[in-house]
């Protein structure tokens, strides 16, 4: 089910995002992104991109705020922010990640100066998706 949001909680989200973004690890890119992930039950979980000199071991800020919140038993969400400088969209992972936990989720994306770019689905971002359910024994 798609959530409505007000204006406010699309403004209050994404200067979370962006107020995160400042704590990014990102010496190499000098790609900072922030995420704010809010569950089902109203929990806020921030992330940062968190990048490493061995490239392949960079973590998403998206993932981040994920693994966070299931951390924390939390397996349903509400909507995402993510914020870069130039409004940069989620990576195919980060997005096949969101995707595991609902397709519906509302997706932010914004700039750096705050300014709503999209406002979309995980599944308007990863249509055709692998889930659960295309597995023998999906999740309970």
């Amino acid at each position: 089910m798609v959530q409505k949001l007000s204006n406010d909680d699309r403004q209050s989200l994404i200067d979370l995002a962006n107020e995160a973004r400042k704590k990014a690890y990102a010496p190499y890119s000098n790609y900072k992104v922030g995420a704010v992930l809010r569950t089902r039950s109203g929990r806020v979980y921030t992330g940062v991109n968190i990048e490493n000199a061995a490239y392949p071991q960079t973590m998403c800020a998206e993932r981040v705020a994920i693994f966070k919140a299931v951390s924390d038993g939390e397996l349903e969400f509400d909507v995402i922010s993510v914020v870069t400088d130039n409004g940069g969209s989620p990576c195919g992972g980060c997005r096949q990640v969101l995707s595991e936990f609902g397709m519906d989720t509302i997706v932010l994306i914004a700039n750096g100066e705050g300014k709503l770019m999209k406002e979309l689905t995980v599944k308007d971002l990863l249509p055709e998706a692998f889930t659960p359910n295309h597995l023998d024994n999906p999740k309970s």
